[in-house]
């Protein structure tokens, strides 16, 4: 059995401990293991492929970042040409991509990546190719899975982060406005939010009115707590209004959002006179060392992508459902987005420590 590894949009740690897993659990039954360099570029020439052995991955499972190296602008079905007179235009190689595969001698895709890796991979499946999903986002927004694995390792970072910036804040009286990431799903800034003792929570899910961030903050002034912290999640919006772009790309590949954070630092110190800053932790989010959960999650899902590929268990993803890792079928992934739930006890229990969430 020759097994191919691809890894698809941004980065997330924990992203080699899953190459491991797959290296390792597919040696023990005899079988070779090869990465695709850049998504899908080392099959498409623009890359190459790498044989990975066990000696290969030794020591890679604490390590950010993928060895395999990984693009959010690859899609097969999408891909970007430019022609002699410098015009950019987009093509389908997927046919030349599933060619290039059976020609490798490979009999199983393991795909990693977020829900427009999944979607391709599922594609890649009803052209043929026996694919097998692993979920890899730190957004946490990946249906058919309690959590990916770079979502605890991101929280923690941005945790962190919070905490280091309560003392500066309190020292100079300020407001201070962090904005996460995350896109459409608030998970980080909700649990990154309570966890560091945010004052006003902004989430994409929940619309905010200014009006009402700015009345928890004055009410802080009033009772002698001079400073406040804002989470912004990056996919937050005001009520009636659309989320900040930063970027607007072209068809097949994901917008880019950003710059709420100043929207609202703005609009914050306008309505209050209070001294107001911004941060934007962005990429930091993505990188250093996975945590403990992190690892073992990503380890686990590895093996578990092997045992399914044993088991033929094809057009599938690995999700973690509580006790067990499960198989999704990937039709039931891709297309969805997994939102925080308005009634969950996270947000109660946000709501009930006196946490502002702007409505």
């Amino acid at each position: 059995m020759r097994i191919a590894i691809s890894t698809g949009g941004g980065d997330a740690p924990g992203l080699n401990a899953v190459i491991r897993a797959i290296v390792l659990s597919a040696h023990t039954r005899g079988w070779q293991t090869y990465g695709i360099r850049r998504g899908y570029g080392g099959l498409l020439g623009d890359d190459g492929v790498m044989t990975l052995t066990p000696d290969r991955v030794r020591g890679i499972t604490h390590l950010g970042g993928t060895i395999l190296g990984t693009t959010n602008r690859g899609n097969p079905f999408r891909w970007a040409v430019t022609d002699p007179s410098g015009t950019q235009r987009e093509v389908d190689r997927s046919d030349e991509l599933v060619s290039a595969f059976n020609a490798s001698g490979f009999e199983a895709l393991i795909t990693i990546g977020g829900d427009g890796s999944l979607r391709i991979g599922y594609d890649l499946f009803r052209k043929g190719m026996p694919v097998v999903g692993v979920p890899k986002t730190i957004d946490n927004d990946v249906v058919g899975t309690l959590a990916s694995f770079g979502f605890d390792t991101a929280v923690g970072t941005a945790t962190e982060a919070i905490d280091k910036l309560h003392s500066t804040t309190e020292s100079h009286e300020r407001v201070m406005v962090v904005e996460l990431m995350g896109r459409d799903a608030g998970w980080i800034a909700l649990h990154s939010g309570i966890a560091a003792t945010a004052d006003v929570i902004l989430l994409p899910e929940i619309p905010f009115d200014i009006d009402k961030v700015c009345a928890k903050i004055m009410a802080r002034e009033q009772a002698g707590r001079r400073f406040s912290i804002v989470v912004v999640g990056e996919g937050a919006r005001p009520q009636g209004g659309d989320a900040s772009l930063i970027e607007r790309r072209s068809a097949g590949t994901v917008d880019r959002l950003g710059g709420v954070g100043s929207l609202v630092a703005r609009a914050i110190g306008e309505r209050t006179g209070k001294e107001t800053r911004s941060l934007v932790l962005g990429h930091l989010q993505r990188g250093g060392s996975p945590t403990t959960f992190d690892r073992l999650l990503g380890l686990r899902f590895g093996a578990a992508a092997v045992r399914a590929v044993a088991d033929g268990a094809f057009g599938v993803m690995i999700g973690y459902n509580p006790p067990h890792l499960t198989r999704v079928p990937l039709e039931e992934v891709i297309g969805r987005s997994k939102h925080v739930p308005l009634d969950s006890d996270t947000v109660l229990t946000a709501r009930e420590l006196g946490i502002s969430l702007g409505d």
